[in-house]
């Protein structure tokens, strides 16, 4: 009996540890928009690993901080429309990583996104971006 009510409590902090950090996965995305946004490069960098990397939709892969701040920044002033991201779902392969997918939305386009986060710290940082075009 012992045995099932560590496992009990190990599953309860588990399951807690994961919702509260669900939270600060959402708002690291949502500050990633709002620097974009508000063409912030201090900003935007902050929230990157040192080695981060992203794959746009057009085949471009950026790699390093400096080559993704510079690229966001540019691809966010030449676009046009509204620019969303809903997270769909948040997993957590191994302590201190998390994936998170949704669906971002650029004017018309209508595409998937995946963030590859680690934490460093007591905060987590984005590693990784990769934007999808469905097929058709």
């Amino acid at each position: 009996m012992p045995m099932r009510l560590f496992f009990a409590g190990l599953l309860l902090a588990v399951s807690v540890y994961a919702q509260t950090d669900d939270g600060a996965i959402r708002a690291i995305v949502q500050k990633y928009m709002d620097a974009r946004e508000s063409q912030d490069a201090a900003a935007v960098g902050s929230l990157f690993t040192a080695d981060a990397d992203q794959l746009v939709s057009s085949g471009v892969w950026r790699k390093g901080r400096e080559e993704l701040v510079k690229g966001t920044l540019a691809s966010s002033r030449n676009s046009t429309g509204k620019r969303t991201i809903t997270l769909t779902s948040i997993r957590y392969p191994s302590p201190g990583v998390a994936i998170a997918d949704g669906r971002y939305e650029l004017g018309e386009r209508k595409m998937w996104t995946c963030f590859v986060l680690v934490k460093e710290g007591s905060g987590w940082r984005i590693s990784a971006i990769r934007n999808m075009l469905p097929a058709q």
